[in-house]
């Protein structure tokens, strides 16, 4: 299904995705933004399953599978870009604020900020189309519950 789902992304001018592409995009987006630092920790993996479990309903067993498939998909897909392209066109505007706190959550999830997540985050709020102001305040929201 990935596989299907990255051609998908890859694709010059792609259809709008599935609900569950777009489930698949997003848990890929996590995974890309916990591994931007190289140390891809188990409470950032369980930071994505408690994400998966609370956005979209599900039980434990099938958020660890999504977070499986979406970290083979991450690991063959060539940017950012295509991930965030697909989600911006599949979300609302303030659905796309819950993704960049979804991302901040799986930042801050191991306590400490790196130069690359801090990259990525700016590149990837960007590129969903979330204001540096809603980003920041997002960032705030996860940071008074972390």
């Amino acid at each position: 299904m990935f596989k299907e789902l990255l051609a998908h992304l890859l694709a010059p001018a792609p259809a709008p995705l599935t609900d569950e592409g777009a489930r698949l995009a997003l848990t890929a987006l996590l995974v890309r933004i916990a591994r931007s630092d190289h140390n891809y920790s188990e409470v950032e993996k369980d930071r994505i399953d408690r994400i998966i479990c609370t956005r979209y309903g599900q039980d434990i067993g099938g958020a660890i599978l999504l977070r499986e498939q979406a970290e083979a998909m991450e690991a063959e897909a060539p940017d950012t870009v295509r991930f965030t392209r697909a989600i911006k066109e599949a979300v609302a505007y303030e659905d796309r604020i819950g993704v960049v706190e979804a991302m901040w959550q799986v930042v801050l999830a191991d306590g400490r900020r790196d130069q690359g997540e801090d990259a990525l985050m700016r590149l990837s709020a960007n590129l969903l189309g979330v204001s540096d102001i809603d980003s920041a305040q997002a960032r705030k929201r996860v940071e008074t519950t972390v």
